[in-house]
């Protein structure tokens, strides 16, 4: 094994605050460098107003019926829309003359509108309100009687459908098989000469 002398050594000194060693850096170009912002002017200030009263309470507004613009939104009246041509056609080998077809024209649709609107002005409340007192007095008996009935019937019915049965298979039942048994032993019979004077009477 080969040793080195001590004059061949290198003494190397370590410093330990080279980390903390700041480097210094030249400073930029002028025309690189950022320039400082200017700080933004403040708002004027606004003058004091005294605080307000609060508003009093509006009136609230009555309920007013609205207007639909589709009046049958379900199409329950679909077949109601008649028009001229679904009444009133002519061939084309029978033509009146055109003053007499579009005055009957005229005629037909302002009759059929005015009419409706007549006598939707005279009896449209009034079958309104028959409509609505039907319909209350249907939900009424529906609500108050037919529906507690039904519920009524389906909480006994079972228990007088089982008192039933154990009255027809005490009492019913033994009658029914007891008959049955006897009418079993019963046979008819019938011989060839029957079966001839039976066909001979038919001939007669």
């Amino acid at each position: 094994m080969m040793m080195v002398s001590d004059d061949c050594l290198v003494e190397c000194k370590i410093d330990d605050d080279s980390d903390e060693e700041q480097i210094n850096t030249p400073p930029p170009p002028p025309e690189f460098a950022s320039k400082a912002s200017t700080p933004a002017p403040e708002p004027p200030a606004l003058p004091m107003t005294p605080p307000m009263a609060p508003a009093a309470p509006s009136p609230t507004p009555t309920a007013t019926p609205t207007r639909p613009a589709n009046r049958d939104p379900y199409g329950i009246n679909q077949h109601l829309k008649v028009e001229v041509s679904d009444v009133l056609a002519e061939p084309a080998t029978l033509r009146s003359i055109d003053q007499v077809w579009l005055h009957s024209v005229a005629g037909f649709e302002t009759t059929r509108i005015w009419t409706y609107r007549c006598l939707s002005l005279l009896l449209a409340v009034p079958f309104a309100l028959l409509c609505g007192v039907f319909l209350a007095v249907l939900a009424c008996l529906h609500v108050w009687f037919v529906v507690p009935c039904l519920q009524l019937s389906n909480t006994f019915l079972p228990c007088v459908r089982s008192l039933c049965m154990c009255t027809v298979n005490a009492f019913i039942s033994p009658f029914c098989e007891s008959l049955a048994l006897c009418c079993s032993q019963i046979a008819i019979s019938q011989s060839n000469k029957d079966w001839h004077q039976t066909r001979e009477k038919e001939t007669v």
